[in-house]
């Protein structure tokens, strides 16, 4: 999975979404306690940041070195380089120790994981009964009428490389398994619909593009997604409403849960 972003990491740190102080209120005011956080397949760091405000230390881990040399850093965030598939003895190691974790975090990456392996993982991390797993992702983004029709038909195109893994984020997370208890004030594990917004011109936009692991994939294999007549089409309907600057809006659907107790 790492190898579909390496190419990319300056572009995905530069233009992916952040995210909203709703959905970090909703997830942090469900663990009792503001320990640590083990925040999953970190990328650049836009989620450990927003964490390692509330919390007193985070640990980000991610398959990928060159994702992790973009990423923000703080005093009270670790970042860690680890194997796509940890064994479980490395956990305390690289990690932390057994029920020390008050939350598990995974941002727009659990769709590329071996659940079973790691839902023990996070098993084996997280307090009981009350540690909580997060996780969350968020599909094509909106503009306007103008740009979105573009997009929707450059989204149809680029649809053989996407990864299969990509129809799980395009479900929303529906139906990914997902073997956790609703957390307290809950009757559901979600998915939880949140909105996050990002200002961009169309360069910004573009370079969101050029960051998708489907436009890499295509690259190699000859083929240009953003063709001139492409990027001529989103030039003409960004240009249809005054301004260069638009905001851009993400849909998130958040999946959480507490651990039972064994």
């Amino acid at each position: 999975m790492a190898d579909l972003f390496i190419k990319q990491a300056k572009e995905y740190q530069q233009t992916r979404p952040s995210y909203t102080p709703e959905l970090l209120q909703f997830i942090t005011s469900k663990t009792p306690n503001h320990d640590l956080v083990w925040d999953v397949g970190c990328g650049s760091g836009q989620a450990a940041i927003l964490l390692a405000g509330v919390y007193k230390n985070v640990v980000g881990t991610d398959t990928s070195e060159q994702q992790l040399s973009y990423a923000s850093k703080l005093p009270n965030i670790r970042y860690v380089q680890t194997p796509p598939n940890m064994p479980l003895s490395d956990l305390e190691h690289k990690v932390a120790a057994q029920e020390t974790v008050d939350l598990v975090t995974v941002a727009q990456a659990l769709h590329w994981f071996d659940l079973p392996t790691f839902y023990e993982q996070v098993k084996w991390v997280l307090k009981k009964p009350n540690g909580i797993l997060a996780v969350w992702c968020y599909i094509s983004p909106t503009v306007n009428e103008a740009v979105d029709t573009v997009f929707l038909k450059l989204y149809k195109a680029s649809g053989p490389y996407w990864d299969q893994a990509r129809k799980v984020v395009d479900d929303r997370y529906r139906n990914i398994d997902f073997p956790f208890e609703p957390v307290d004030g809950m009757d559901h594990t979600g998915p939880f619909e949140f909105v996050t917004e990002r200002t961009m011109d169309l360069d910004d936009y573009l370079t969101y593009i050029r960051s998708w692991s489907a436009y890499q994939t295509a690259k190699t294999k000859g083929i240009e997604l953003l063709s001139e007549d492409v990027i001529q089409n989103f030039e003409r309907a960004w240009a249809l409403e005054d301004g260069n600057q638009k905001v851009v809006r993400y849909p998130v659907f958040l999946r959480i849960g507490k651990v039972w107790k064994d």
